[in-house]
């Protein structure tokens, strides 16, 4: 029988829990699914500013759709890894197509949308349409590798955390769906990777990480890879180029042209054609048509 953590972490939450949009009543399907995409490995404070701009622009996922992709990635802006720009664009393209422009509550029907995984359907279905399904984040592996696990830090994603997470979800829909976002604060601002506050957690007298002595258990995360001087930073500074120049195109040979190292600009050009966000024509570089 898995520990009842669902008491003390909802009293804490009450009180504790930031105010952000995607929380705030009413706030609809579409804006919990495109805050899920910005919110994918990009920190709160660069999505909060986003988020209203794009649901300013496209406050329905037909109002995307109409657009061009060019727009979407131009809009993304500073939120990092833009793939997900297309992704977005795409999903809302197949809502308007076979959903009737109506973001589907289905998981199953969720996972079927473009750029959308275990984690954003579940998130959707429970935090936009109340249903009951585990959702769980890296922060929620955190806090389930340590207070119940006795894990130092968490393994990849896997099917048994979102088995552990059902198990300890309360049965009430409504208290199941602030449970999961309980649970995602709690590892967000509390049971940190590298500095948790224990002192300060409402489920330590139960957390078996803890009542070990926080042993190391030899599962530290893999470090990411430095931004600095990398492809991804070429990539970026390419696609900042598109979005700020005159109908979002520039000849090949001035995009980024004061990129130090000139083979890795032409490799970021490379891949950045690959994966479809810009697209080379008779000489010129552009956004996505």
């Amino acid at each position: 029988m898995p520990v009842d953590l669902a008491a003390p972490l909802l009293a804490w939450y009450a009180t504790a829990a930031r105010e952000l949009p995607w929380r705030a009543p009413g706030f609809g399907a579409w804006g919990v699914l495109v805050s899920e995409f910005m919110l994918q490995q990009t920190p709160v404070a660069r999505v909060i500013p986003r988020l209203a701009e794009w649901l300013t622009a496209w406050p329905a996922p037909t109002d995307l759709a109409a657009a061009p992709p060019a727009d979407a990635v131009r809009r993304w802006a500073n939120l990092g890894y833009p793939r997900r720009a297309l992704w977005l664009h795409r999903a809302a393209v197949e809502i308007r197509d076979r959903h009737d422009g109506v973001v589907p509550r289905d998981v199953d029907a969720l996972l079927a949308l473009t750029g959308i995984g275990d984690y954003t359907a579940r998130a959707v279905a429970v935090f936009a349409y109340g249903d009951r399904h585990p959702v769980v984040d890296t922060n929620t592996r955190r806090v389930i590798a340590r207070a119940v696990g006795g894990r130092a830090q968490p393994g990849p994603p896997s099917r048994r955390y979102l088995d552990a997470m059902d198990a300890l979800l309360p049965s009430d829909d409504a208290e199941a769906a602030v449970f999961n976002a309980a649970m995602m604060e709690l590892g967000a601002l509390v049971c940190t990777a590298r500095s948790p506050s224990c002192d300060a957690c409402p489920i330590a007298h139960t957390c078996v990480w803890r009542a070990a002595g926080y042993p190391d258990t030899g599962d530290g995360g893999r470090r990411q890879a430095r931004y600095e001087g990398s492809d991804r930073q070429a990539r970026g500074a390419v696609l900042r180029a598109l979005r700020e120049a005159p109908g979002h195109e520039v000849p090949i040979d001035v995009a980024a042209s004061d990129w130090p190292d000139a083979l890795q600009r032409d490799r970021a050009i490379d891949s950045l054609v690959a994966d479809g966000l810009a697209e080379a024509v008779d000489g010129m570089l552009r956004l996505p048509r």
